[in-house]
């Protein structure tokens, strides 16, 4: 972290999130007085994704690598590991379970005007929804990979996360010779975060492309069609962030209005690009320079992405009884609550990319037909507005793995909150950019390290 004494502050165009924040103005404008060409500029925000794919697997798997040897204990790592299961488990609940009461309650199905089906929308939602992996036996064959390399391959973060705690428990018990490994990990982490900072100066090339294809394609009238679902959904993204998360933040001992700030530049990204996964690196890099222990963060992070959903979870349950409601299908309460628990297991290992939820969505309607009565060809009532939806979706899942990792890190003992009260309180402090060299880079605090030592010696 670069200290009061040392920092100068930079002007605001010098700054990530003015650009993003710029391209996505830049974006709304292009898709609003030039629809035809905006809806082909998706692939500007592809490739600003991809691009950050390319490094996260590597980086995942180093990180907790690196993270969970590191702690010299396994028990420990079992811990850390058990505590975060539980309470991602108990977090992605609650907000399956304030989707279905909203949903109840606020009835957008029964708002507005009607919306004819139209199957053919649904179709290809539909067929990627049946090669999808539902139920517990297909959640349990998703978390293992072909081979060693398709996990990094096939784009599976749950299964990169899977041979990475592998690796790490064998390069554990290895005494002197692990840490060689550990070491050589290290080091190939660093190189991935120096491409990673390469890579985010295209990120406001991805927000204008995001931006510009959603407004330029869908803008317009579907808005008006499905604004009581789009506006019930924001909603309850917002209620859970504020209430839910605000309350878990307050017993953490910090402020959620403050962590949003710190974070704003990520929440931008995430806004333009429709990705959480966009974002994952840097929240690596921020949580740690807020206080969190780097093992816990390098676990947490990681494992959140694929069981930490809130935002998903939200539009899980509040989608199937949308439709539910607009099709004329009465869902009985004990239908409803078996729904939540199926989608409490097939939203785990939901990617945190765009079309994911819709997907899943897609998946756990054609698996729970036959019993709910709600149908999965109904998935077409919000195809369109899904990339709409996508980010809310996002944004909840990143704030919310925001805070898990900050919370994980406060039961194991591993968060410095006098650090976290000064960075929150002045978020200019850390320059991610300037921790992205020393990521990248020699620690200028090991190198001395290592002199002083070589002197003793």
């Amino acid at each position: 972290m670069v200290t009061a004494e040392t920092r100068v502050r930079k002007p605001i165009y010098k700054h990530l999130y003015f650009w993003v924040l710029v391209s996505i103005v830049l974006g709304v404008v292009v898709g609003y007085v030039f629809p035809a060409q905006a809806s082909g500029m998706k692939w500007l925000a592809d490739l600003f994704v991809n691009l950050v794919k390319v490094v996260i697997a590597p980086t995942i798997f180093c990180t907790v690598v690196v993270g969970i040897a590191g702690l010299g204990n396994l028990a420990k790592a079992g811990g850390l590991a058990l505590r975060t299961i539980l309470y991602f488990t108990a977090m992605t609940t609650l907000a399956l379970a304030i989707g279905l009461i909203v949903v109840n309650l606020v009835q957008p199905g029964h708002q507005g005007p009607s919306i004819p089906i139209n199957d053919d929308a649904a179709e290809k939602t539909l067929a990627d929804a049946k090669t999808a992996e539902t139920g517990v036996t297909g959640f349990i064959l998703s978390l293992v990979p072909k081979s060693f390399l398709s996990a990094f391959t096939d784009g599976q973060l749950i299964q990169v996360l899977v041979v990475a705690i592998l690796v790490a428990v064998a390069v554990a018990g290895m005494g002197k010779r692990g840490e060689r490994v550990v070491s050589a990990l290290d080091t190939v982490a660093k190189v991935m975060f120096g491409v990673i900072k390469i890579v985010m100066y295209a990120a406001p090339i991805g927000a204008f492309g995001g931006i510009a294809y959603t407004i330029g394609k869908f803008g317009g009238s579907i808005l008006g069609k499905l604004a009581w679902l789009m506006g019930s959904f924001y909603a309850t993204c917002l209620l859970f962030v504020f209430v839910v998360l605000g309350g878990v933040a307050l017993y953490a001992g910090f402020n959620i209005l403050k962590f949003l700030r710190y974070i704003k530049d990520e929440l931008l990204i995430v806004l333009g690009t429709s990705s959480s996964e966009s974002v994952l690196p840097r929240m690596l890099v921020k949580l740690e320079a807020a206080g969190a222990g780097k093992s816990v963060v390098g676990l947490t992070i990681p494992t959140g992405y694929s069981f930490n959903l809130d935002g998903t979870c939200i539009y899980l349950t509040m989608g199937a009884i949308f439709i539910a409601q607009a099709t004329g299908h009465d869902v009985s309460l004990a239908t409803q609550v078996g729904l939540l628990l199926f989608m409490l297991l097939a939203s785990k290992g939901a990617a945190g990319v765009t079309g994911a939820g819709l997907v899943t969505l897609a998946a756990s309607l054609q698996a729970f037909e036959a019993n709910s009565a709600i149908p999965a060809v109904g998935i077409a009532l919000i195809v369109g507005i899904d990339r709409f939806m996508s980010e809310a979706r996002a944004i909840t899942n990143v704030i919310g793995n925001g805070v898990g990792s900050l919370v994980v890190a406060r039961w194991q003992g591993q968060l410095d909150r006098e650090r976290l009260r000064e960075v929150l309180d002045d978020p200019d402090s850390v320059d991610v950019d300037h921790l992205l060299d020393r990521q990248h880079g020699d620690d200028p605090e090991d190198v001395e390290r290592e002199a002083v030592g070589a002197g003793a010696r």
